[in-house]
């Protein structure tokens, strides 16, 4: 299996909610989503999962970056895409995580 974002292949799935879960309880998420849309994830290898959660804040990946393609499409993500895609499988690296 290969992350959907960088297209390694996976040695640990981390699943990403593509519409946070911290806001599924709005009811304005639940009434402009489907349950099902709610529950999607997509499998992302863990550095790339990382840098989702360290580029976007959780209220613009609820209202703007809620599917893998406008998320690969983000100029710093196209980035660090070009950067990892030849890293080995088991890459890690260490993230700052954005101030809120």
């Amino acid at each position: 299996m290969n992350c959907v974002i960088c297209n390694r292949e996976l040695s640990l799935i981390s699943g990403h909610h593509l519409i946070p879960r911290t806001c599924h309880h709005k009811k304005k998420v639940k009434k402009e989503f489907a349950r099902e849309t709610l529950i999607e994830k997509i499998n992302l290898c863990q550095p790339c999962h990382d840098q989702i959660h360290t580029i976007f804040t959780v209220k613009e990946l609820e209202r703007f970056y809620n599917n893998q393609l406008i998320i690969k499409s983000h100029p710093e993500m196209i980035k660090f895409i070009s950067w990892i895609e030849n890293k080995p499988m088991n890459f890690r690296l260490k993230v700052r995580r954005r101030a809120k």
